[in-house]
């Protein structure tokens, strides 16, 4: 299993991934649990400032948020895209939901790459299948 297509990135922070190697064969395994192959995956580790004005110019979004993923796939088989996390809010939520930061972290790559797979948190009941896969994926894969 290649798992040289998952890059990671650092914009306005300074925080250190831990087990990079791991990561990426974790986030392999899920794609291909769900019947997709990662093609290429940029996980962008930012601040808030730099997360809120990708928000603004791309999304028409002013506020501050955890995540925002772009999906640049060609097929429906194929993962191709970027995952922006802002670590301020990663903190801010480990600390709301009384959790790790890597394990945070985690749950909002986890959280992209099901985005990117196809899933949507729009409605309740969405949000629900997007939380049981995220759990399911960090407590089974990881």
């Amino acid at each position: 299993m290649a798992d040289d297509k998952i890059y990671f990135f650092h914009e306005e922070n300074s925080f250190k991934i831990q087990g990079k190697k791991e990561i990426r064969q974790w986030l392999q395994k899920s794609a291909i649990n769900e019947g997709k192959k990662i093609e290429q995956l940029n996980i962008i580790l930012c601040d808030d400032s730099y997360l809120l004005k990708i928000n603004i110019e791309f999304l028409k979004h002013n506020y501050f948020t955890d995540i925002i993923t772009f999906d640049n796939s060609d097929s429906r088989d194929n993962i191709k895209g970027d995952i922006f996390i802002s670590i301020e809010r990663a903190r801010e939520n480990s600390i709301d939901f009384n959790q790790d930061l890597n394990q945070e972290v985690k749950r909002l790559m986890i959280h992209g790459l099901l985005h990117l797979i196809g899933y949507s948190d729009k409605l309740k009941e969405q949000k629900l299948e997007m939380t049981r896969k995220e759990n399911y994926y960090l407590q089974n894969f990881i």
